[in-house]
């Protein structure tokens, strides 16, 4: 029996990965499809970009994305998102020195709803 788990292990999990990886760069050399708002050419380029937005807002891809079809309209949150990535190009747009000054972070701070403000403090007796 160890002797099965062992060929196992070592034969098929190297196996598995090799596919794996395949698969990566497959998609690394896909060009994006359906792409309205981000200027990127390459697939590996627009998943370092979700990734900071994953980042940013505390989710998985399946928040915006339809499970399976990344390039599906389908889900609602996916409009908004592109609302928000016009927004941030716009603000960072205005600064003169071309440097990008605000992202989903910049609000979000890791959280689907964003930290725009800290709550109010109630109001003590004494006033």
């Amino acid at each position: 029996m160890r002797s099965l788990t062992f060929a196992v292990v070592f034969f098929f999990l190297p196996l598995a990965s090799q596919d794996k990886k395949e698969e990566v760069a497959k998609a690394e050399l896909a060009a994006p499809v359906n792409l309205k708002v981000l200027q990127v050419n390459s697939g590996s380029e627009v998943r370092q970009i979700m990734r900071t937005f994953a980042a940013g807002l505390g989710v998985q891809c399946s928040h915006c994305h339809v499970e399976g079809n990344f390039a599906s309209d389908e889900n609602p949150k996916k409009q908004i998102a592109r609302q928000m990535i016009r927004l941030t190009q716009k603000v960072n747009a205005d600064f003169p020195d071309g440097k990008l000054r605000i992202s989903c972070y910049t609000c979000h701070r890791g959280e689907v709803q964003p930290r725009t403000a800290p709550a109010p403090e109630a109001p003590s007796a004494s006033q």
